[in-house]
């Protein structure tokens, strides 16, 4: 009976599964997309053609959307432990310029840019890219940086094991909170540390949940891969050049004091008038005799 009951459950599962498979790419197809399927487990894209063979402009920025996630995923992915933040890619005449945040971007480039040049080969080969640009730029403050806390927590998980996570996450929100953020959570979940699934929440400061102002808000999802199981680790850190509705700065009104300027009357002096002496007549005649 114990064998029937499986069978017809693995039967169920299989049955649901096939469902939401066909939904999903029935789904895709009333966008406009044809999916292959090349084997069991590898499915793509093609871009719809009409007649004239023109691809709509609609579905030309969906296609270029869906490729930029691709590329930012398998980035994200091969670079690791190395403080890997987020990517940006810009399009440039001379081609299409991707730029990495990183805090050790040392590590990226590799000795004599031996990183960087495979990286670049395997955009252009996977992904068809002509001529890809790569920039590596420093990210100011790590702390301060929700990816990056998460990628410390995971990589402190796997190092000293699931029995140290208090520990772990008392020291990480110390750091962030000493490096001005105005708040920080972090939620770890799993088998923490017994055998049942259970999730632990370290919080400080101040921290916003609804609102617009929640939407400036960091956050960051990882995976930690123990032997124990996958353990999830979100983190959410609240920076501190957020303007909050709170903070009220009242504007004093400095008054203007108003001095009478006195001005000071100028004596004048009226200077007495020099006198000439007349000389008489006869005198003048004397001298120039």
């Amino acid at each position: 009976m114990k064998r029937k009951q499986s069978r017809t459950w693995n039967q169920k599962q299989n049955n649901r599964w096939k469902n939401d498979c066909r939904k999903n790419l029935q789904f895709i197809e009333n966008l406009g997309f044809s999916v292959v399927q090349k084997n069991q487990n590898f499915w793509y894209l093609e871009l719809p053609r009409f007649h004239g063979g023109e691809i709509l402009i609609e579905r030309k920025f969906v296609a270029q959307k869906i490729k930029e996630f691709q590329i930012q995923e398998y980035i994200t992915q091969n670079l690791e432990n190395v403080g890997h933040s987020h990517t940006k890619m810009v399009k440039t005449p001379l081609g299409e310029k991707i730029i990495i945040y990183a805090s050790r971007p040392g590590l990226i480039v590799g000795r004599k840019g031996h990183n960087i040049k495979q990286l670049t080969r395997t955009l252009k080969k996977k992904f068809e890219m002509e001529n890809p640009q790569i920039e590596i730029s420093e990210v100011e403050n790590p702390n301060l940086d929700a990816s990056i806390v998460a990628e410390k927590i995971v990589d402190a998980l796997e190092k000293f094991g699931s029995e140290k996570f208090k520990a772990i996450g008392h020291k990480i929100m110390t750091d962030v909170r000493k490096s001005d953020a105005l708040g920080i959570e972090i939620v770890i979940s799993g088998k923490v540390p017994s055998a049942r699934a259970k999730s632990w929440r370290f919080y400080s400061g101040y921290l916003k949940k609804c609102g617009d102002i929640a939407l400036s808000v960091r956050k960051a999802n990882a995976q930690a891969q123990l032997k124990t199981g996958i353990i999830g680790v979100k983190v959410s850190i609240m920076p501190p050049d957020i303007k909050l509705p709170d903070d009220i700065e009242i504007v004093e009104q400095r008054e203007t004091k108003i001095e009478e300027i006195k001005e000071e009357q100028k004596e004048t002096r009226e200077k007495p008038k020099r006198k000439r002496k007349k000389k008489d007549e006869s005198e003048r005649i004397e001298g120039n005799e």
